[in-house]
């Protein structure tokens, strides 16, 4: 049993040279396709190389463009030279430059002499494929692609535009089905000599100089109208990512592929010296019959698939930054904001603390800087407190917060004198609580015996960045937990609200308070808010609160908060 080798070569020849070696060395018949736009004196270096092998040929040279036809010229002129040098040849192999043997040579005579009338190619139709990458499955077979779509990429869309909207159609040969897949197959010799003399090739031959990529589809279509028996997969490792790009592997895949019991793999990175000690040494005493499963490390590749389109929740870097609404996440984590309880509670952030054991921050998006827990001016990850480098980028501020202090609760406080652009990002992340109190702004307005007519307009510019906030949070796309109580409602019954939050946080900890945080003096904050009417501003956001003096409420049990979530 004579296994032929059929290799296209455009690059690093002293690599294809080396393997080429290989099966010649091992009674393997060579056939060698060179790029024409390899140099003379490279090819002719080349040549040299390998002129000791009298089971060495050189096929006819063709000018090779990715997804044209040439590419299969190349490969037909090649497997005629291949059968009508060597006639002991049962079955042709097609390899790349850059593939290299995996197994010894005679494991895969061994496995080919027990399969005569097998054909190893892949094989299926358009509608079962699910890999084809750039928009064109059936279409690939029933337009004209004349142009390059690497080198004349306008060109190439504005034509398959043009056959669009005019409706052209080809036709296909009576007697094709086409089929796609894997370029690189081990054919029988019956198979490619019938694919070769069959009368009706002229034609086929037509059609599919104007298929895109054709060299995954000629052979994998004429195969299936001749073949007695085809093994739909290939015998070659070739791996993609999720652009349809071809993996490279490195000396540190050497593990990996021995595990795939593949015969042969591409593409190999020219400089993997080890890759190439390791595979091309003196073939192993013990044989292997184990049966080719690239399954087995196609785990390991979905992982990396898997890392590379949608990366690690929450976390942003220059080697994989997302687009807008393509994250795997928009955070890491899930942490809590709080808006209005730093107004109603002077102590509200050491209470939580305190109390759930959660990272409490102050308004990390104030005006003046981020206010850090413990009032650190650098945090984690050197985090630094400045505003105009964290206005920078809010998002990324937040994002990189969560990232890096995994493992701890991450709470802070907002308002409507923060820096509100965080303010869509977070109602649309799902990690996020968002817990607020309506109108709370209005508390230190209250204590800060400011000029009434300077109160006035910084109430009425509060309530509207305020109003404009919970309309966002009150959307209908909202995807951060949130809960919404008026500041009258709130102070009548603080401790269920504050339950709530400590049952959420903290899980661990007793539901029912015993400490409480302490809450800022209100009396006379509803002749306050009068006050503010009879200037001819209408505070709504506060709910209803008697002009009467208004003492500061117990902590008794009251009415259930209102609940906005989405």
């Amino acid at each position: 049993m004579t296994v032929g080798i059929v290799m296209l070569c455009h690059t690093a020849l002293h690599r294809a040279a080396q393997v080429a070696s290989h099966w010649a060395e091992r009674g393997c018949p060579v056939v060698i396709h060179v790029d024409k736009r390899v140099p003379q004196h490279r090819h002719r270096r080349f040549c040299k190389a390998m002129a000791g092998f009298e089971n060495v040929r050189f096929s006819d040279r063709y000018q090779c463009d990715w997804g044209t036809w040439s590419l299969v010229a190349a490969t037909i002129s090649a497997a005629e030279r291949m059968l009508a040098d060597f006639p002991e040849v049962q079955h042709v192999y097609l390899a790349s430059g850059s593939c290299l043997p995996l197994r010894p040579v005679d494991e895969l005579k061994v496995y080919l002499a027990a399969r005569p009338g097998h054909d190893f190619i892949e094989s299926v139709t358009t509608r079962d494929v699910p890999w084809t990458v750039g928009g064109l499955d059936e279409e690939r077979f029933t337009l004209r692609f004349p142009f390059s779509w690497k080198k004349q990429r306008r060109l190439f869309d504005g034509y398959v535009r043009l056959q669009r909207r005019l409706g052209l159609r080809r036709r296909i040969p009576a007697g094709l089905v086409p089929h796609m897949g894997s370029q690189w197959w081990c054919l029988s010799r019956q198979t490619l000599e019938a694919i070769l003399t069959d009368p009706d090739r002229p034609e086929f031959d037509r059609y599919f100089r104007r298929v895109w990529i054709p060299d995954e589809s000629y052979f994998q279509t004429l195969s299936r109208r001749h073949s007695q028996q085809i093994e739909s997969r290939s015998l070659t490792l070739s791996k993609f990512d999720f652009q349809g790009k071809p993996h490279v592997f490195y000396n540190d895949h050497l593990q990996l592929l021995r595990r795939s019991d593949c015969f042969v793999a591409r593409k190999i990175w020219a400089r993997a010296d080890r890759l190439y000690d390791v595979f091309l040494s003196s073939d192993p005493e013990t044989r292997s019959l184990a049966e080719p499963n690239p399954g087995k490390i196609d785990r390991v590749f979905s992982g990396a698939v898997e890392r590379r389109t949608r990366g690690r929740p929450g976390l942003y870097m220059q080697s994989r930054f997302p687009s807008n609404r393509r994250e795997n996440g928009k955070t890491c984590a899930p942490y809590s904001v709080f808006q209005g309880f730093g107004d109603i509670f002077a102590d509200f952030a050491p209470w939580l603390h305190r109390t759930t054991g959660a990272r409490a921050h102050g308004h990390l998006y104030g005006p003046a800087r981020a206010d850090f827990a413990d009032e650190q001016r650098v945090y984690a990850g050197a985090l630094s407190d400045s505003a105009a480098l964290r206005d920078y980028n809010p998002e990324a501020f937040l994002t990189s917060l969560l990232w890096n202090t995994r493992g701890e609760h991450q709470s802070f406080l907002f308002g409507p004198r923060d820096a509100q652009r965080i303010g869509g990002f977070f109602t649309h992340d799902p990690n996020a609580s968002v817990w607020v109190v309506s109108g709370a702004w209005a508390v230190p307005l209250f204590h800060s015996n400011r000029p009434f007519e300077e109160t006035r307009k910084e109430a009425a510019r509060l309530q509207k960045i305020e109003s404009a906030h919970l309309q966002m949070l009150r959307g209908p796309h909202v995807k951060a937990r949130v809960r919404i109580w008026t500041m009258s409602d709130f102070i009548e019954a603080p401790a269920e609200p504050l339950e709530d939050i400590i049952a959420e946080i903290g899980p661990r900890v007793a539901r029912k308070l015993t400490d409480m945080p302490r809450m800022a003096r209100l009396d006379g904050f509803g002749r306050f808010l009068q006050e503010l009417r009879n200037q001819g501003m209408q505070p709504y956001l506060m709910g209803d609160f008697p002009v009467s003096p208004l003492a500061t409420p117990t902590a008794d049990v009251g009415e259930p908060a209102i609940e906005a979530s989405a």
